[in-house]
């Protein structure tokens, strides 16, 4: 009698659910594989900013990556802003010689907000002439970012490699 009860209800919710999905625009099309090519970019003007607030090579380099990789996707191109703002120890990559110079003046080239955060620039006494010239400074980063959200730009945070996973 019980085991009645517990196999009811599953069917129920597995019925529920398939009706669900099946009321769900693009549902079928985001299984079926050759059918789905990513979401339409259907507005005029998007707008996005990276943060980066640790330090270290890895850290950099996939912020960097996913910043280029964005810029390359076809449905946003002449549609897109974006901005890469440091703060805490992201600061290193804005750091004079220290291998990012040419990736970051390309970046900047192809439109690129790249910010620093003044109040990690104060409190960890870095010194300006430390970074390179073409960096913007901006009083803060969380109020940069709260101000882009507020504009609707999109937040990115990518993570550090962990070196531990595949």
């Amino acid at each position: 009698m019980k085991r009645n009860n517990i196999v009811k209800p599953t069917i129920g919710v597995v019925a529920a659910t398939a009706l669900f999905a099946a009321g769900l625009p693009g549902a079928a099309a985001a299984g079926s594989g050759d059918d789905f090519h990513g979401a339409a970019a259907t507005k005029a003007q998007y707008g996005v900013i990276f943060q980066l607030d640790s330090g270290g090579n890895a850290a950099i380099k996939k912020t960097l990556n996913n910043i280029e990789n964005i810029l390359h996707d076809p449905r946003l191109a002449k549609k897109l802003k974006v901005e890469l703002i440091a703060n805490s120890h992201g600061f290193d990559v804005y750091v004079k010689n220290n291998g990012f110079e040419d990736k970051l003046r390309h970046l900047q080239q192809q439109g690129v907000i790249l910010a620093q955060c003044n109040n990690t620039l104060k409190e960890l006494k870095v010194s300006r002439n430390d970074l390179y010239p073409f960096i913007s400074i901006v009083p803060s980063g969380m109020g940069e970012i709260t101000i882009r959200e507020a504009e609707g730009w999109a937040y990115i945070h990518p993570a550090a490699p962990n070196p531990n996973r595949l």
